[in-house]
């Protein structure tokens, strides 16, 4: 196991790729807070598997744009185990297809505390309890480097902040917390089912080398590789992993 004995907290962690890293860090041995916002179902079910092969896990719904909720899961972690090791951020999306031109300020807004603000909120309650050893890790997405799919701009540049976030992080925080992030391309998600189309995913996929969407599992296996001491050299980096699609 990577991570015995760590505590992991976890943002969007009731599916698809939350929910795949809570799984993946319970796995290595970690103790993981699992933050939902409306997959009650996920996360219940996560904490219940990860319990009955020995591990620990709890669940806590709430609004990662919120401090008062995101300081909340903080503290429930703290007050089970004392302190957190790593901090994974998954929350955030799409919302919905807008082109500039037709963007209300309050959906950019939106988007930006959704998918940004929300890590900064996460940043402010967690770091506080975390010591020499500590891991941050975030979503970032193939939207940050090439801008997105129509519509996405509002998207494309919070994830873009978050690529610049963790360069800057990952030099105020060292040496003792090292900040990633990962950016997926095509991965077969619920996001995708909503916003994208069938005909676009199966072109995508026939034009990526391996010739295939990636499996939340596959992002999972990263983010627990970066939130361990496996990678304790590895700081500052928003890591690809789209298959061989695209390059930066």
């Amino acid at each position: 196991m990577r991570m015995p004995d760590k505590i992991a907290i976890v943002t969007g962690g009731g599916r698809d790729i939350g929910r795949a890293c809570v799984m993946k860090l319970a796995e290595e041995g970690a103790a993981v807070a699992i933050n939902y916002h409306s997959s009650s179902t996920g996360a219940d079910s996560a904490v219940a598997e990860i319990e009955a092969a020995g591990g620990r896990a709890f669940t806590l719904q709430g609004d990662m744009t919120r401090p008062a909720d995101v300081q909340a899961l903080v503290a429930g972690a703290v007050e089970r185990w004392g302190r957190v090791d790593a901090l994974v951020h998954v929350t955030g999306g799409l919302v919905a297809r807008k082109k500039i031109s037709e963007m209300p300020l309050e959906h950019w807004q939106y988007v930006m505390d959704l998918n940004t603000t929300s890590l900064v909120h996460l940043l402010q309650a967690g770091l506080p309890h975390m010591g020499a050893g500590g891991s941050v890790v975030s979503i970032a997405s193939q939207a940050a480097r090439d801008g997105g799919g129509p519509g996405a701009v509002a998207y494309a540049a919070s994830k873009g902040a978050i690529v610049s976030m963790t360069r800057g992080l990952a030099k105020e925080l060292g040496p003792d917390i090292r900040v990633n992030s990962v950016c997926p391309g095509m991965i077969a998600t619920g996001f995708h089912d909503t916003f994208s189309t069938a005909e676009g995913r199966a072109n995508v996929a026939k034009a990526t080398p391996v010739k295939r969407e990636g499996t939340s599992e596959e992002v999972a296996n990263l983010v627990a590789f970066l939130s361990s001491d496996d990678a304790s050299f590895v700081n500052g980096d928003n890591i690809d992993i789209n298959g061989g699609l695209a390059f930066s």
